[in-house]
């Protein structure tokens, strides 16, 4: 087959044919009341015009989830975009919901996270730089709890604050490694408190996540409130409310809250909000964009980072269990050249055909298969197809799947848009139409102690052999259990590239060591944080960042966004 050329992905958002945001609202059955409208092709959705409206019955919630990821790229998103725009293709009401990308990636390493080729999420400029402004609104709250912790450091501290005990730092989105720890308060007692604090990247802030979890305004307040910051000198918490900062975090937060409304390129509507990494936190799009979707959608199709250990495990974990969502559905994406990789062939190798390999990294993808059958979910693989596969080598996955009992169907998504997806769509449509009653339930019950639960993930989804845990990581853990912890859900902070916590330990590894160094209590976001690893809050940027090669050119357009 020739290699049919491709215009870059910012030349094909920049001449797609946009409808206006209203229509894309009405077609989806979204009231004009509900809408503020960002321009002509972006719109803000208020929740309080849609109260009334239930949940519309036998909607369709399907996850897409991946392998673990590698440089050669997955393309998760792309296939959420194509099988949206496929299900729509194929007469189905269907509707996408995304997270929004984070601006530090989009200048790091990654670039933008709005979808490629002819599976995008339009205007693709707008959404993965500024967008509404949802990413700043998270920043400045955050920050402004911060600034009020030193504000009362500074004037008497009548809290008791143990100012060797605060918790709460500062927050950018940009990837500032130089930030991560840091000394405030310097320059005289004009200046406050001398004290250590640090920045985490406003993705990883418990803010995105209370955000990302909130079913409703005053939901969001009162979980803004629990937020602790720190602990007084009797060792005792001191939250948000006890600072009197909840309730004008909330008004900076108020419209953030609001889903926003975009489109694909062929004119899908997409809500786009909310943007939680998962190695960090709990990687998925908000509740209240979801349930906004399951009101109005026959088929919502939703994405979680990262691979399924990660990502599928806390959206199945952490937002169903909160939000009472009921997935129908799981597909799981994988490609040729990624399984390779985790076949063990070198990156620059990639392009030669190699059966044997495909057939070594397939152990990655039947794992993946496996947890999500855990949750008793039934599973599609969707194969994303590149110009450079073979047929042999798509046949040895094809195969394997087969003998596993899953269906598998290729995607041609990136190239040719929804109709690239539609056999995607058509396997899906059937596994959701067959006989068998699934019954969906998360992995581990409440009840659980927290140990408990991490070893139920760590042993069940990752295939560790034992979980140790750092001397300071026993201390937290043990006073997390007197504070009345052990109901919370837990979420792991680990590698993407590996079901274990080495980057370098591909494909299917089991009876490793996962080593648990800090936990962390999120009381607003409702789950304790379990760092392992080398994971940081606050990333760094490459050396050679992808921020050198963006530009505005002679027309005032941008240039280098992918």
């Amino acid at each position: 087959m020739a290699t049919r050329s491709i215009p870059s992905d910012i030349e094909i958002s920049r001449n797609a044919q946009l409808r206006p945001i209203t229509s894309i609202a009405s077609k989806l059955g979204v009231p004009e009341s509900a809408i503020e409208t960002y321009g002509k092709y972006k719109a803000k959705v208020f929740l309080s015009e849609l109260e009334d409206i239930p949940l519309k019955e036998n909607s369709k919630l399907i996850l897409v989830t991946a392998i673990n990821p590698t440089s050669a790229g997955e393309g998760k998103t792309t296939v959420s975009i194509g099988l949206c725009d496929a299900l729509n293709q194929l007469g189905k009401n269907s509707c996408l919901c995304l997270r929004e990308p984070s601006l530090g990636p989009c200048f790091g390493v990654k670039g933008g996270a709005t979808g490629g080729g002819y599976a995008q999420v339009v205007p693709m400029e707008d959404i993965n730089l500024h967008f509404t402004g949802d990413f700043h609104a998270v920043t400045a709250a955050h920050n402004l709890l911060a600034a009020m912790v030193d504000n009362s450091l500074h004037h008497g501290n009548p809290l008791n604050l143990d100012s060797r005990q605060i918790l709460w730092g500062r927050t950018l989105d940009v990837n500032e490694r130089a930030l991560r720890s840091i000394v405030l308060g310097l320059g005289g007692t004009a200046n406050s408190v001398p004290r250590e604090s640090f920045f985490i990247i406003t993705a990883a802030s418990e803010i995105m996540a209370i955000l990302c979890l909130s079913d409703g305004l005053f939901d969001l307040r009162e979980r803004l409130g629990r937020i602790v910051v720190g602990y007084n000198v009797e060792g005792k918490p001191v939250t948000a409310a006890d600072l009197k900062a909840h309730g004008s975090m909330a008004v900076l937060l108020k419209q953030a809250l609001c889903p926003n409304l975009v489109q694909t390129l062929e004119g899908s509507p997409a809500f786009v909000h909310g943007g939680p990494f998962a190695n960090i936190a709990h990687g998925c799009n908000t509740v209240a964009a979801t349930k906004t979707a399951l009101k109005f959608a026959d088929y919502v199709v939703t994405e979680a980072g990262f691979g399924a250990d990660l990502g599928a495990e806390k959206f199945f974990d952490i937002k169903c269990r909160k939000a009472g969502l009921k997935p129908t559905l799981s597909v799981v994406v994988a490609t040729v050249r990624a399984l390779k990789c985790h076949g063990g062939v070198a990156k620059q190798d990639l392009e030669t055909p190699n059966t044997e390999a495909v057939a070594r990294g397939f152990a990655n993808l039947e794992r993946h298969i496996a947890n999500i059958k855990k949750f008793d979910l039934p599973v599609v693989v969707a194969l994303n197809k590149f110009e450079g596969d073979t047929d042999d080598e798509l046949a040895v996955i094809q195969n394997a799947c087969a003998k596993l009992g899953v269906k598998c169907a290729c995607a041609t998504h990136w190239r040719d848009g929804g109709k690239g997806a539609v056999e995607l769509a058509q396997t899906v449509l059937e596994t959701i139409n067959e006989t068998r009653q699934y019954q969906f339930a998360p992995i581990y019950s409440d009840e659980l102690s927290i140990k408990q639960k991490i070893e139920k993930v760590a042993k069940e989804i990752y295939h560790a052999g034992f979980v140790s845990y750092t001397k300071q990581a026993e201390r937290q853990l043990a006073d997390l259990v007197a504070r009345g912890c052990d109901t919370l859900p837990v979420c792991i902070a680990k590698t993407q590239y590996s079901f274990s916590a080495d980057p370098k330990l591909l494909g299917a590894p089991e009876g490793f060591e996962l080593s648990v160094r800090e936990l962390r209590w999120s009381a607003g976001a409702g789950f304790v944080v379990v760092m392992t690893g080398e994971i940081i809050a606050a990333p760094g940027l490459p050396k050679v960042p992808v921020a050198e090669s963006i530009d505005i050119n002679e027309n005032g357009d941008t240039v280098g966004l992918f």
